[in-house]
């Protein structure tokens, strides 16, 4: 696989079950980059290392006073530097290869697994730690995947060479041949504790990011309620914790580095002690000795591969963990489904609620509870409640799903059920790009761009873009920012709407589809998208009178189940607790309102009475007189 070729066809079926076993995977899957990448390595490693047999050939002939051999001693030394040139070059095209295609490949499994669990995925990991699964702890398991073969070929040119050194020169090359395990074992006992750093940091680094995340995505609502400085302080807290804690784990890593310097230092004062006393009883050449010294100081370069692929593991070990621990999440149903691909159209129904969305009619649910009102649309999605989740997981039986047209929507082949029914939350996000890409979404092909954004009143939202792109005189040519940042809330939400209304599903979810705009766009925003709808099932969880109003069909969950149904008008002077949510009246309101209407009643009866009286006592007084 070459970079042009991403993204790939297929990224496959990723071992799941551990942190190692998922490198192990990836490496398996990438073993023609990998034996490329040692090829090159190899010839670039055994390059390097035949200088100081090349250095040592050419102080001999010098010391002999042989110009052929000396002339053939720089030949094969310009040789061995085209050599090195050429494997560096091609090592490192084929290892950040490798780094970039192990990186793609887990971003693509992250991507798939993340579209499969929908919003699943959020209720069982942390938001914060799928942005670092997807961010940091991607690039150090390609750090890792790429170092291999580097580590590989460095092993191989360090064996190739003490054999040789042992060869050439015995009474030295043992010397070395004994030294140099020791030096690449000498780190072992610390890896563990520098492993355990690690792991420390990048957990406190996720938490960072978790918190961080989450700060940004409420800042508005802790602005509104004056608790910024009190995330702000946790933030500084927990960024100091990550700080220390790279402290500690680079102290370590530190420590390793420094025995790795030291050590190679102590083996060359070794080998130069006693090749000096060789040479001065006349046991090796002048030539020899100057070979066996630089290839015992070139064998630090190869050796420090050593140090870097304990690094990257120690690092990409927590990050494969973390991903793994992402790509092992299951939905709690069968994507597969067991009915064949075809869309149903029919009533909605949800059995556990008893809700019911007639087929072609615009159904609105009022609920008191805005979290009960997400985690109903998501089931009329097909998306399982984390209650039926957690039986799946526990071997319970499955939780009763939606029905569409009869048809069970857990049956139905995922990509089928998402087409027949489309939720939108009440937080979608806008990826950048310019508008025709944002719009550019599967759908019918019935609803044009132009009508979807007319009836989602999007016509001030096209004018912002319009200015914000200067170069731009097509509004669909103009650039949405990441997340629509540059909109406000109002206008993000109705280019969302957009979006919605243009794929044109059979059944379209809306979850507070207006709760960010003036109640004048809200009444327009309704009526456009009763009109684009018509004969389309639209259920809308609102509990705003301006969309009730337009509703066919109004519905009131209450505590997880429907408790009447009407239309807006007719609950609102029958249904208290409806005209509790609908008109944001309190218990104690709706008490104090009966009280006053009793009181004014009893009023009104007292009055009367005390009429009757006085007539009465006129009445006698004419009598008398």
């Amino acid at each position: 696989m070459q970079i042009q070729d991403l993204p790939y066809p297929d990224p496959g079926v990723p071992d799941a079950r551990s942190g190692p076993r998922f490198l192990w995977w990836l490496g398996r899957n990438q073993l023609g980059g990998q034996f490329k990448a040692l090829a090159w390595g190899l010839l670039h490693f055994l390059a390097v290392s035949a200088l100081p047999f090349c250095v040592g050939l050419a102080v001999q002939s010098v010391v002999d006073h042989s110009g052929t051999r000396l002339a053939l001693t720089g030949a094969l030394m310009a040789a061995c530097g085209v050599c090195i040139a050429l494997g560096e070059l091609m090592l490192h095209r084929a290892a950040i290869t490798n780094w970039i295609t192990a990186a793609a490949r887990v971003q693509q499994l992250l991507a798939r697994r993340t579209a499969l669990l929908g919003s699943a995925l959020t209720r069982r990991v942390a938001a914060g730690e799928v942005v670092a699964v997807s961010t940091g702890d991607v690039e150090k398991i390609g750090w890792f995947v790429e170092g291999v073969s580097r580590f590989s070929a460095a092993a191989v040119t360090v064996v190739v060479v003490c054999v040789t050194l042992v060869v050439y020169q015995p009474a030295l090359g043992v010397i070395v041949a004994v030294g140099v395990p020791v030096l690449a074992m000498a780190v072992l006992p610390l890896l563990p504790r520098a492993t355990r750093r690690a792991d420390f940091q990048r957990e406190k680094a996720g938490r960072a990011t978790e918190l961080a995340s989450d700060t940004v995505a409420g800042l508005r609502v802790l602005r509104g309620i004056g608790g910024e400085e009190l995330f702000l302080d946790r933030y500084r807290r927990a960024s100091q914790e990550v700080r220390r804690a790279a402290v500690r784990s680079a102290r370590m890593w530190s420590a390793i580095s420094a025995i790795q310097v030291l050590l190679p230092g102590l083996l060359m004062i070794a080998v130069v002690w006693r090749g000096v006393q060789l040479a001065r009883d006349g046991r090796i050449a002048v030539g020899e000795l100057v070979t066996v010294y630089s290839a015992v100081m070139l064998l630090t370069y190869p050796l420090r591969h050593f140090e870097e692929i304990a690094m990257a593991y120690s690092f990409s070990r927590p990050s494969a963990r973390r991903a793994a621990r992402v790509l092992s999440l299951e939905r709690a149903m069968d994507s597969g489904g067991s009915r064949a691909a075809e869309v149903p159209g029919g009533d909605l129904y949800d059995p556990v609620t008893g809700l019911l969305a007639p087929e072609g009619r615009f159904t609105a649910v009022v609920c008191g509870d805005p979290d009960a009102a997400g985690l109903l649309a998501e089931r009329l999605g097909g998306h399982a409640s984390q209650q039926g989740e957690a039986a799946r997981a526990e071997g319970g039986p499955r939780n009763t799903s939606v029905v569409l047209g009869g048809v069970p929507l857990d049956e139905l082949p995922l990509e089928c059920a998402r087409t027949a029914v489309l939720v939108q939350d009440k937080d979608p996000v806008l990826l950048s790009g310019s508008l025709r890409e944002l719009l550019d979404v599967p759908a019918s092909g019935l609803v044009s761009a132009e009508a979807a954004l007319s009836a989602a009143q999007c016509g001030d939202v096209l004018d912002a873009l319009t200015q914000g792109s200067l170069d731009t005189e097509d509004p669909m040519d103009a650039r949405v920012t990441e997340r629509g940042r540059s909109l406000s809330g109002g206008q993000r939400q109705r280019l969302a709407l957009a979006r919605s209304l243009i794929t044109d599903p059979e059944v379209l979810v809306l979850d507070e589809p207006t709760s960010a705009v003036d109640s004048h766009t809200e009444a327009r925003i309704a009526d456009g998208v009763r009109s684009l709808r018509a004969g389309r099932t639209t259920v809308v969880f609102t509990s705003s009178p301006l969309l009730l109003d337009h509703a066919d069909r109004v519905v009131l969950v209450h505590e997880g189940e429907v408790v009447a149904v009407g239309v807006h008008r007719e609950l609102v002077h029958s249904e208290p607790r409806y005209r509790a949510v609908v008109t944001r009246e309190t218990e104690e309101e709706s008490a104090a309102e009966a009280s006053e209407a009793a009181d004014r009643t009893a009023l009104g009866a007292v009055t009367v009475d005390d009429e009757a009286v006085l007539d009465g006592v006129l009445e006698e007084i004419e009598e008398t007189a």
